[in-house]
């Protein structure tokens, strides 16, 4: 009887141990998932709509966004900032992060083209602006971004240099910390005009689109993206950084304006 006894004492444990793994595994596999993403300002309306479509179909994932310019958002990573993707509107950012060794290996991929433009405010009755015309004397108040850490920054002054008027330029400058802040600037008629990428100036309609930098006078616009290898969520950062790149995006970014490499 004693013996009995232990047996069904032994079962009775073995079955609440296996019923306690198995209430164990779903609470493991539906925890929920902060996925901390740094991107370029030029991003911010584009990787919004992917985030919320993502998080409808991964409900235990939230995307949380740091939005700014690709120099900021670099030099936050490298003193440590909490960061599992970098999305940057040029190579030269994400290249200083890979030298340095924090980017997971095989991850790094050219995921979008951009271009350079000139815009006004929309209700701003100037004839047609060019690039080489911003040296004339109606012309006050230049909104560019600051060029040591803001990649359209650096664009623009690509430009000037090629034209010969960067340092008539300089002397009107205004410097924004980044494109959106270019952009706010030229909307509300603090500056005379700005330069921005195409698709910040096709999600506004309080500016138009001047012109359009000269073919060949800065660097071609690269936006790559990479996951960090200190990424506290890798299996989740690696979806998402695929499901950004799938078809459906590709048309998305297109809408936006992006040329999807």
């Amino acid at each position: 009887m004693k013996k009995v006894l232990v047996w069904i004492v032994a079962a009775l444990s073995l079955l609440t141990v296996g019923c306690g793994s198995e209430q164990a595994r779903p609470e493991q596999k539906d925890r929920n998932v902060e996925l901390h993403v740094a991107a370029a300002a030029s991003l911010t309306d584009v990787m919004q709509e992917i985030a919320a479509a993502y998080e409808k179909e991964h409900p235990h994932v939230k995307v949380v966004f740091n939005f700014g310019s690709s120099g900021a958002l670099q030099q936050a990573i490298q003193n440590g900032g909490q960061t599992d993707l970098f999305f940057s509107a040029a190579r030269k950012q994400m290249n200083a992060l890979e030298k340095d060794g924090l980017l997971a290996e095989g991850t790094r991929r050219d995921l979008l083209i951009n271009e350079v433009v000139l815009i006004v405010p929309a209700e701003d009755g100037k004839p047609q602006l060019d690039f080489k015309e911003l040296t004339g004397t109606d012309i006050q108040h230049i909104a560019l971004g600051e060029p040591k850490g803001v990649p359209v920054g650096q664009y623009a002054e690509e430009v000037f240099t090629s034209l010969g008027i960067l340092d008539p330029i300089k002397a009107k400058a205004v410097y924004g910390s980044d494109v959106r802040q270019v952009l706010s600037w030229v909307e509300t008629g603090d500056a005379d005009c700005g330069v921005v990428y195409a698709t910040d100036a096709a999600v506004s309609k309080k500016v138009r689109v001047a012109a359009k930098a000269p073919v060949g006078s800065h660097k071609p616009i690269v936006y790559p993206a990479a996951m960090l290898k200190d990424s506290k969520h890798p299996e989740e950062a690696k979806d998402f950084l695929n499901f950004v790149g799938n078809d459906d995006n590709k048309k998305l970014f297109a809408k936006y304006g992006f040329e999807v490499k």
